[in-house]
C-alpha cells in the first residue's frame, strides 16, 4: 500500500467534471457526495497496515484502479472521435495541438492509477465484505451491456453514452462500498481527537522542532559560517532598504541534514542568549512549514513561538497579521522557517510566502530569517541573496562513517575487538548509503539493535531496501511532485543500471500521459523536463557518463530501482531474456535461442522486453489485453521481424499508447530483416497510440500504411536509420517529434499542418508541391536542431521569408545547406545574387546557439550577420562555415559579440574576418582545408584553442615558425593543434 497518492479528490473532481460535458449532469452535486468519502479512503491508505481484514479493502482498491483505467479508455475514445469529426468536417485549425490542455490534465490525473497502485500483491483476493460478488457481477455486466449498445450513439463523438455512464457509476459504486466498509469498522485510527476523519497533507513528514539531536557530527564549520552571517555588519547589501531582516537559506536534498544544521544554529544562539543574559536576538522562533500550509496556520505558529502562549482564535487574517505585528514590533528576532516547499510554476504559493513575510517587517534592524528547503528557488523567492544561499555540504567519508557508527553503537556495551570488527563492516555499509545523514540515522538505529558481525554482514550483502532504508527512501519519494513520482516509478520497467536519456524519457512520459500542466501555452515536454530535473536534483536518477556519441545518460541506483519496483506494483513488468547476447555478438558468436518461460501478470500495463522473441509475443504478450506500453529493446541481427507478428500486435493490443521495436541506440540492435517491411494497415486499430518507434538499420526499407495518418493522437514517430520510406504528414495534427535519417527526411512532404511539431531534424526543399520552404512557416514550436537542405531550390528572398525562421524561438541549432546531396534530379544551381537574397531572408531566431552555413556561394553576406543592428541571432555561440566558395575575404562578423567558436571548413576565402580581435568571447578557432588563406588577422586574447588542419603548407609552417607574424598572432593561445596532409 506504499504506492499511494493517486486516489485524491482532484482526480475524482476533474474526471466527473469532464464526463459531465458529454453526459449533461451536475458534476458539483456528485462531487459534494463523493468528496468526503474519497478523503476517508486516502486516510485508510495511509494507515493500511493497521486495518484488520485489510484484504477486503485491498480488493476494493484493485477494483477502483481498474474502473479508473476503463473510464480513461472511454474518454480517450471520445476525444479521438471528436478529433476525427473535426478533421473530417474541416473545422480543425492549424494553431497547435488539437486537444484542450484541461482535457490532458484530466487524463494525466486519471493515469496516476497506473504507477501508484497501492498493491504489491498480484493475486486477486476474494472477500465477503465491501462490494458483494453479485453486485460486482452486476456492475461488470452493466459495463459490458453498455459497450454492446448502439442505440444511444452520440453523433458528436461516435461513442456510446451508456458506456461512459456505466463506467462512472462503477467508480461511484466502488467508492461508496469502500466507504461503507470503513464506516462499519469504525476504526479509531481514522478519527482525530475532534471526531473528524482528517487527511494530513504531509503524513509522511514529521514536524521538526528547534531541538537538535544530542550529538551533531560534521556540521560545525557550516554552523560557524551561518552564525557569522547572523552577526556580521558588512557583506551583502540588502537591496530592500525598508526591510529589517535578512534571509539566509540552506538547501539540499531530503535527508541531507538541513534541519539538523538549522537546529544546531538555533541552539547555539539560544545558549549564547542564556549565557550573556541579553543575546543578539530578543526572540528566537522555530516554525516547521512543510509542503502544504496555510498562511493563517504559519502566522499562528510564529505568534505562539514569539509569545510562548497559544494564539487567540481569530476569524480574520488581517487581524492575525496586526496581532503579530504588535508582538514583533521593534524586536530583533531570529525566525527559522524549516522545510519550505516551492514550485516555480505555482504563483499562488509564491503569494502565500510573501504574505507570511509581511508582518515580519515590523521587527528591528538586524533580524534574521533562516530558511531550509530542498530547492534553491524557495530561498530566492523569500529574498535570500545568492551569497546567502548555502548548499548543505556533503559529509567526508570518515565523518559519515562516524555518524553511522554513532547511531549504531552509541551507548552499546561491547568490547573493543567487536567494535573494531563492526566498524570495518560498517565502512562497507556506509558506502551504500549515498552519504545521507537521514539514512545513516535509520540504518544505524537498526544495526544498533543487533550489534553482531553476522547480522551486519548480512545487511552489507543483502538488499537494504527490504530493511530500514526503505523508510528513508520512501520519505524522499513521497516528497517528490505527484507526477514526478509516477515518472520515477515508470523507470522500474527498465533493467538495473539501464542507460536512461533525458529526452527519451521525457517523450515517453508525455506519451504515457504522466505530464500535466495547468498553465496555458506551456508545452508538456517542458513540464516533463521539470520532473526529470527534480528527479536528477534529488538523485533518483544520477549521471552515468557519456555514451559513444558523447550523449549524456543517467542511471537509477540499485536501491532506488528496488524502490521504483515496489511503488509501481504490478503495473510495470520487464522481461530480461538473454542479457548476454550483445556480448556474444561482439565476439562473433551466435547467441542462440534463449526463450523466456516465466509468467507475466495479466494486469500489467507497462512492459519492457530486452530482446525480440516471436514466440514470447505470440504465446504471452498478445494475451495482455490491457497493455498500454510495449517496449522491445533490441532485435538480434539474425532475427526477422515478421509482418504477421506486427499485424497481430496491432489487432490484439488495441490499448497501446507506446509501441517501440528496437528502442536501443546500438546499431547492431536495430531491425535488419526483412529487407522490406510493410507495416500493416491494421495500425488503425491503435487509436490510443502516442509513441511509435520502429528503429531499423539502413538496409531495411519500411513501407508505411495509408492508415497511419488516421492516428490523430500520435505524438512521436521514430524510424531509426531507415533510409527508404516516404512520409506524408496528412492529418497527424498532434505529431510532436519525427525522427529518421536525413534521406527519409528528404521525403517528408506536406507538413505545414503539423503545427505541434517540435522535432524534425532535417527538411529538404524540392521543386514539388508539398516540399516548398513555406511548409515550415507555421511550425513555430520547433525545438533543438533543424537542418534545411536543397536551398538552391529557393528562388527569392520573399520565398525564403516564407520559412519564418525568426519566429522559431526555441531552435538552438540551425544548418542551412545549398547542396541537397539527394538522389532527386530536381536540384538546380542558383546564381550568387539569388543565394545572397535567400540567405538574407533566412534570418535565424535571436536565441540561436549554433549556425552552420554549407555550400553557400552568394555575392554577399546578410545584414543580420555583418551588422550589430541586425535583429538576428544575437546570442550565437558557435558559427560554422563549410564549403563556401566565394573568392574573397570572410564576412565581417560584427553581429556575433557572444561568439565562442568559429569553424571554417573547405572554404575558398583568402582571409579570415578582419575584425576578429573584437570577438572578445571567442575561445576556439578551427581552420580545415582552406588552401587560399595565407595569413592570420589579429586574434582576440580570449582564444584558448587554435586548430589548423590540411591547409596551405607554407601557411601552416609559418604558424609554427618562431618570430613569424603568423606565429606571433597565436603565441598567446594555450592549446595549438596541427595536422598536415
Amino acid at each position: 500500500m506504499e504506492a499511494v497518492g493517486w486516489i485524491a479528490t482532484p482526480i475524482i473532481s476533474e474526471l466527473f467534471k469532464e464526463c459531465s460535458n458529454y453526459l449533461k449532469f451536475d458534476a458539483s452535486k456528485k462531487l459534494r457526495q463523493l468528496g468526503p468519502k474519497v478523503i476517508l479512503l486516502e486516510r485508510a491508505i495511509e494507515v493500511f497496515e493497521k486495518i484488520p481484514d485489510r484484504a477486503r479493502l485491498e480488493q476494493l482498491f484493485v477494483d477502483l484502479k481498474i474502473a479508473f483505467y476503463e473510464a480513461e479508455d472511454i474518454l480517450d475514445d471520445v476525444e479521438y472521435h471528436c478529433l476525427e469529426k473535426k478533421i473530417q468536417d474541416g473545422k480543425f485549425k492549424c494553431n497547435g495541438g488539437a486537444s484542450p490542455r484541461k482535457r490532458d490534465w484530466v487524463m494525466n490525473k486519471v493515469r496516476s492509477a497506473s504507477l501508484s497502485s497501492p498493491l504489491e500483491n498480484k493475486v486477486m483476493v476474494k472477500y465477503d465484505g465491501g462490494v458483494s460478488q453479485r453486485k460486482r457481477d452486476w456492475l461488470k455486466n452493466k459495463v459490458q451491456s453498455a459497450s454492446m449498445s448502439s442505440l444511444l450513439k452520440n453523433k458528436e463523438t461516435g461513442m456510446s453514452k451508456n458506456n461512459l455512464k456505466a463506467s462512472l457509476e462503477k467508480i461511484e459504486e466502488i467508492i461508496n462500498s469502500a466507504f461503507e466498509f470503513l464506516e462499519r469498522l469504525n476504526l479509531p485510527i481514522l478519527i482525530d481527537d475532534n471526531g473528524i476523519r482528517p487527511v494530513p497533507a504531509d503524513s509522511a513528514v514529521a514536524a521538526t522542532t528547534s531541538i537538535p539531536p544530542q550529538v551533531v557530527i560534521g556540521r560545525d564549520k557550516d554552523c560557524d559560517k551561518i552564525i557569522a552571517m547572523f552577526h556580521e555588519n558588512k557583506g551583502v547589501v540588502n537591496t530592500n532598504n525598508d526591510l529589517c531582516y535578512t534571509v539566509i537559506g540552506i538547501h539540499g536534498i531530503g535527508g541531507s541534514g538541513k534541519s539538523t544544521l538549522a537546529q544546531l544554529v538555533c541552539d547555539r544562539e539560544k545558549k549564547n542568549k542564556q549565557e550573556k543574559g541579553n543575546g543578539h536576538f530578543e526572540l528566537i522562533m522555530w516554525v516547521h512549514v512543510s509542503q502544504s500550509f496555510t498562511v493563517s496556520a504559519i502566522l499562528e505558529e510564529i505568534f505562539e513561538a514569539a509569545t510562548r502562549s497559544s494564539c487567540p482564535q481569530l476569524n480574520n487574517l488581517s487581524t492575525l497579521h496586526d496581532k503579530l505585528v504588535e508582538v514583533l514590533y521593534g524586536k530583533r528576532f531570529l525566525l527559522v522557517l524549516d522545510d519550505i516547499w516551492y514550485n516555480s510554476e505555482d504563483d499562488r504559493k509564491r503569494e502565500e510566502l510573501q504574505k507570511i513575510l509581511s508582518p515580519l517587517k515590523a521587527g528591528r534592524a538586524g533580524s534574521k530569517i533562516l530558511v531550509t528547503s530542498r530547492t534553491k528557488g524557495a530561498l530566492s523567492v523569500l529574498g535570500a541573496a545568492e551569497p546567502r544561499c548555502i548548499p548543505i555540504s556533503d559529509l567526508d567519508d570518515n565523518v559519515f562513517l562516524d555518524l553511522l557508527m554513532h547511531y549504531a553503537l552509541e551507548g552499546t556495551n561491547i568490547d573493543d575487538c567487536t567494535r573494531r570488527r563492526l566498524k570495518a563492516i560498517g565502512t562497507d555499509i556506509a558506502k551504500k548509503l549515498n552519504a545521507s545523514p537521514l539514512v545513516a540515522r535509520i540504518v544505524g538505529g537498526r544495526l544498533g539493535r543487533r550489534p553482531n558481525a553476522e547480522f551486519w554482514s548480512s545487511v552489507k550483502k543483502g538488499k537494504l531496501l527490504d530493511g530500514t532504508i526503505s523508510a528513508a527512501l520512501l520519505w524522499n519519494y513521497h516528497h517528490l511532485d505527484q507526477q514526478a513520482r509516477r515518472c520515477f516509478a515508470y523507470c522500474s520497467i527498465f533493467p538495473r543500471r539501464h542507460r536512461l536519456y533525458r529526452d527519451e524519457l521525457v517523450n515517453l512520459w508525455v506519451a504515457e500521459g504522466f505530464v500535466r500542466s495547468t498553465n496555458e501555452g506551456e508545452e508538456m515536454e517542458d513540464v516533463a523536463q521539470g520532473y526529470f530535473d527534480e528527479l536528477a536534483s534529488t538523485s533518483f536518477v544520477q549521471p552515468g557518463g557519456m555514451d559513444y556519441s558523447d550523449k549524456e545518460y543517467y542511471v537509477v541506483h540499485d536501491l532506488l530501482h528496488d524502490l521504483a519496483e515496489k511503488v509501481s506494483g504490478s503495473d510495470c513488468f520487464r522481461i530480461e531474456n538473454g542479457s548476454r547476447w550483445i556480448i556474444d555478438l561482439w565476439r562473433g558468436k551466435n547467441p542462440g535461442g534463449e526463450g523466456w518461460r516465466g509468467d507475466i501478470p495479466q494486469d500489467v500495463r507497462y512492459l519492457f522486453v530486452q530482446n525480440y522473441d516471436e514466440d514470447l509475443i505470440i504465446e504471452k504478450i498478445l494475451l495482455l489485453k490491457n497493455l498500454r506500453t510495449l517496449i522491445i529493446y533490441a532485435v538480434r541481427g539474425f532475427v526477422q521481424v515478421k509482418e504477421e507478428v506486427i499485424d497481430s500486435i496491432f489487432k490484439k493490443l488495441p490499448k497501446l499508447r507506446v509501441l517501440a521495436i528496437a528502442l536501443s541506440r546500438e546499431r547492431h540492435a536495430l531491425v535488419n530483416k526483412p529487407d522490406v517491411l510493410s507495416l500493416p494497415e491494421s495500425i488503425i486499430q491503435l487509436r490510443h497510440l502516442r509513441y511509435l518507434a520502429f528503429r531499423t538499420s539502413t538496409r531495411c526499407r519500411v513501407i508505411l500504411p495509408s492508415t497511419l495518418t488516421k492516428l490523430f493522437r500520435i505524438h512521436l514517430l521514430d524510424f531509426g536509420q531507415c533510409e527508404k520510406t516516404e512520409f506524408v504528414g496528412g492529418d497527424l495534427i498532434n505529431l510532436r517529434h519525427l525522427f529518421s535519417c536525413p534521406k527519409v527526411n528528404r521525403s517528408i512532404s506536406n507538413i505545414s499542418r503539423l503545427t505541434s511539431l517540435q522535432t524534425v531534424p532535417f527538411f529538404t526543399v524540392r521543386k514539388e508541391h508539398g516540399y516548398e520552404i513555406s511548409q515550415l512557416r507555421d511550425l513555430n514550436k520547433l525545438h533543438g536542431k533543424l537542418c534545411i537542405n536543397g536551398l538552391e531550390n529557393v528562388k527569392s528572398k520573399a520565398e525564403a521569408l516564407e520559412a519564418n525562421l525568426a519566429a522559431k524561438e526555441q531552435l538552438t541549432i540551425l544548418m542551412l545547406d545549398w547542396e541537397s546531396n539527394s538522389d532527386w534530379d530536381d536540384a538546380t544551381d542558383c546564381n550568387p545574387e539569388v543565394q545572397a537574397e535567400v540567405l538574407e531572408g533566412l534570418c535565424p531566431p535571436v536565441g540561436l546557439q549554433t549556425l552552420e552555413i554549407c555550400h553557400y556561394n552568394g555575392s554577399w553576406y546578410p545584414n543580420w550577420m555583418v551588422s550589430k543592428q541586425n535583429g538576428g541571432p544575437w546570442y550565437l555561440k558557435e558559427l560554422w562555415f563549410d564549403g563556401c566558395s566565394q573568392l574573397r575575404s570572410a564576412p565581417v562578423l560584427e553581429a556575433f559579440v557572444h561568439l565562442g567558436s568559429l569553424r571554417v571548413w573547405n572554404c575558398s576565402w583568402d582571409a579570415l574576418p578582419g575584425n576578429m580581435e573584437h570577438l572578445a568571447s571567442l575561445k576556439k578557432l578551427e581552420i580545415y582545408k582552406c588552401l587560399n588563406i595565407l595569413s592570420l588577422p589579429t586574434l582576440p586574447q580570449s582564444l584558448e584553442e587554435f586548430k589548423l588542419v590540411e591547409c596551405n603548407g607554407e601557411f601552416m609552417d609559418s604558424c609554427q615558425k618562431v618570430g613569424h607574424p603568423n606565429w606571433k598572432k597565436i603565441e598567446h593561445i594555450p592549446m595549438k593543434r596541427w595536422r598536415f596532409v
